[in-house]
C-alpha cells in the first residue's frame, strides 16, 4: 500500500453541531495524521468552482447553496491508503445507508447534509487538497 494524501472538510451542519473535534479525533484514531487544518467560509463562487465536476448534476445548485451557507473545516490527512480508508471511515454518502459507527451516521442528516467531504480518488485530492491549502501550509 501507499502512502496517500486526502482532503477531508467537515461541512456546515457538522461545524454546527460542534462536531469538528470529534471527526478529527476519529480519523486520527485510524492511523491518519493530520497534515493541515483550517476554517473557512466559501462564497457561492468559491463553492461552485470546488465543485465543478458536477456541474451538470441536478444537486449542483443545492450543494453550492450548502456549502456556501456557513463555515467550514478543511484538513489534509495522510496515511497507508488513505483515500479509500477515509472514504470508509466516513461512510455512504446517504447517511440512511450509511454503517453503523461512521461519521456520516453519527453526524449526517440527509444525502445532502452529510456531514463530511473526503477526496474520492488520486486525482480528487491532487485538485482539492491546493485548493485550500499551500504547500508551506502542509506540514510534513
Amino acid at each position: 500500500m501507499a502512502v496517500e494524501r486526502t482532503l477531508v472538510i467537515v461541512k456546515p451542519d457538522a461545524v454546527k453541531k460542534n462536531a469538528v473535534g470529534d471527526i478529527v479525533r476519529i480519523l486520527q484514531e485510524n492511523d491518519l495524521k493530520l497534515l493541515a487544518i483550517k476554517m473557512v467560509h466559501l462564497s457561492k463562487e468559491q463553492a461552485k468552482k470546488f465543485y465543478i465536476v458536477h456541474k451538470d448534476r441536478p444537486f449542483y445548485d443545492e450543494l453550492t447553496d450548502f456549502m456556501s451557507s456557513g463555515p467550514c473545516v478543511p484538513m489534509v490527512f495522510e496515511g497507508e491508503n488513505a483515500i479509500a480508508r477515509v472514504r470508509e471511515i466516513i461512510g455512504a454518502t446517504d447517511p440512511a445507508k450509511a454503517a453503523e459507527g461512521t461519521i456520516r451516521k453519527k453526524y449526517g442528516t440527509d444525502v445532502g447534509r452529510n456531514a463530511v467531504h473526503a477526496s474520492d480518488s488520486p486525482e480528487s485530492a491532487a485538485y482539492e487538497i491546493p485548493f485550500f491549502f499551500s504547500a508551506l501550509e502542509i506540514n510534513e
